[in-house]
């Protein structure tokens, strides 16, 4: 969903579970958690606080 970045949750080459919260996103009024899907090190991250981002964005990879 389009929104706003409010807070990133890891760094970049971190290791992260499946199921573990990478970032806060703001849409609609309401703050949401975004999960990882996988496990993995996260390889790249697209976004910092403060950006818009639409729905098909990619935010953050991670590697498996």
């Amino acid at each position: 969903m389009p929104g706003k970045v409010v807070e990133l949750l890891v760094e970049l080459n971190a290791y992260v579970k499946e199921g573990e919260a990478i970032l806060i996103l703001e849409a609609m009024k309401m703050q949401n958690e975004i999960i990882a899907v996988v496990a993995g090190k996260v390889r790249s991250i697209h976004v910092k606080a403060g950006d818009a981002v639409a729905k098909e964005d990619v935010l953050i990879e991670i590697e498996r």
